[in-house]
């Protein structure tokens, strides 16, 4: 306790004391590492790679049939909605902006009458010995002999 002074304190409070050596292992190590990794993968079920692709194909045939309805069924609302419109003398100005909008729809017939479709038909001459009233009182204008009983010939 050569370090404490003659009150008893410490003369040099922090300063080292002594040393001991302990055995560490650890020596200078200086490293440098360069690499390069690269993964490749085969799957081995294909087939479900498949269903995958197939299924995935098949939504987006139904996300475009699904679309394509949809644009069919704005353009059949807008071709009744303009026709009903135009039917009844109300249309867009062409100097419009929205004037496009009807601007291919045709309306024909907007009277709502239809042309009268008409067919000459023929007459046809009677012949003479054929009476002129459709009705008859006698078997034989009907056409076919009349029998009755053993190939007796009606009167």
């Amino acid at each position: 306790m050569r370090d404490l002074n003659e009150d008893g304190s410490l003369d040099n409070p922090g300063d080292i004391l002594y040393t001991v050596p302990t055995r560490t292992g650890q020596k200078d190590n200086y490293n440098l590492g360069v690499g390069f990794s690269a993964t490749w993968s085969r799957p081995l079920d294909k087939k479900l790679q498949d269903q995958c692709k197939e299924a995935a194909a098949a939504n987006i045939e139904l996300m475009k049939q699904t679309t394509a309805n949809k644009r069919l069924d704005f353009e059949i609302a807008r071709l009744k909605n303009c026709g009903d419109l135009m039917k009844q003398g109300i249309y867009f100005h062409p100097k419009s902006p929205y004037y496009k909008v009807c601007a291919d729809v045709v309306v024909t017939n907007p009277g709502g009458v239809i042309p009268q479709h008409v067919h000459s038909i023929p007459s046809v001459s009677a012949p003479s010995s054929v009476p002129e009233s459709p009705e008859s009182s006698r078997a034989e204008d009907l056409g076919a002999p009349l029998q009755t009983g053993l190939d007796q010939p009606s009167p």
